[in-house]
């Protein structure tokens, strides 16, 4: 039986890397305190494997045939994809895979959940992992990585119940199914409040940014789902918000839980609200 090791999660925004120094140094030095915890948790927790569930920027698929989770299944993962180096300003980087893992899982979630894919060559990443590979230094850990990217933007888009039962199906998976002694991690990497190339776009939605980390906190996941929804994370800023529900799959394979905040940020100039969290597993 395999155990959960450790579960986090943090926003993966561009501005982190890209124009890190536009912020006043207070919060710079919440992101990188948040994001040293995070590496630190994986070097504790001695995690072997961990999960990043992550949205998916249209990057790996077209809109008339898009995937809502596609697991990573490549031997290694490298990135940044050449597309997006010029502006999020990240060196490269190679993670080493577990198709082994990553199979296992896809095979217990494809019939569970809508438009499940698995893609054996490497994935174009942007943000949405190289930004936590930066910033929690993960290569340094040697952890192997198995991404898992969804569909937070192109409709019907799976919403938070849904994704909630997805982890709920991982995480059984992961316990049942995965060899014994495995240490999975688990890192939902997204969100918070922003509203990419929209109106919005250089607003930050604080008001909703501190209500939802209070929310995780408290631990009540069905509260976050009967309040958290798709609709609402769309009311904060569209198109970008809904990367929380990369939180919710995480949150599904832990079950309900309080959790520690990490910090929080709130800088106009990243164009998106910055948050971190790790859940009690004790």
């Amino acid at each position: 039986m395999a155990e959960i090791s450790v579960a986090m999660a943090a926003s993966h925004a561009p501005g982190l890397t890209g124009w890190f120094d536009k912020a006043p140094e207070a919060d710079q030095r919440t992101v990188l305190a948040a994001y040293a915890e995070i590496h630190a948790a994986l070097v504790e927790s001695r995690t072997d494997v961990l999960l990043v569930i992550a949205n998916d920027h249209i990057a790996n698929g077209l809109v008339s045939d898009y995937a809502d989770f596609t697991f990573g299944m490549a031997e290694r993962h490298t990135g940044p994809d050449e597309w997006f180096k010029p502006w999020l300003r990240v060196p490269d980087y190679e993670l080493p895979g577990r198709p082994d893992v990553a199979e296992v899982l896809y095979e217990s979630v494809k019939d569970r959940a809508p438009r499940v894919r698995a893609v054996r060559e490497n994935l174009r990443y942007d943000d949405n992992l190289s930004v936590p590979v930066t910033m929690a230094d993960i290569v340094s850990t040697g952890v192997a990585v198995v991404p898992v990217l969804q569909n937070c933007t192109v409709p019907p888009v799976p919403g938070e119940r849904v994704c909630y039962a997805l982890g709920e199906t991982l995480g059984e998976a992961i316990r049942t199914r995965l060899p014994a002694g495995l240490r999975v991690g688990l890192l939902g990497s997204g969100g918070l409040s922003h509203e990419p190339g929209g109106p919005r776009y250089m607003e930050i939605d604080e008001k909703f940014d501190r209500w939802w980390m209070d929310l995780l906190v408290e631990g009540d996941h069905e509260k976050v789902l009967a309040d958290a929804t798709f609709e609402r994370m769309e009311e904060a800023g569209s198109g970008g918000t809904a990367e929380l529900l990369s939180w919710m799959v995480v949150m599904g394979a832990i079950g309900p839980r309080p959790c520690e905040a990490l910090g929080y940020a709130a800088v106009d100039q990243w164009r998106c609200g910055f948050g971190a969290v790790r859940w009690d597993l004790s």
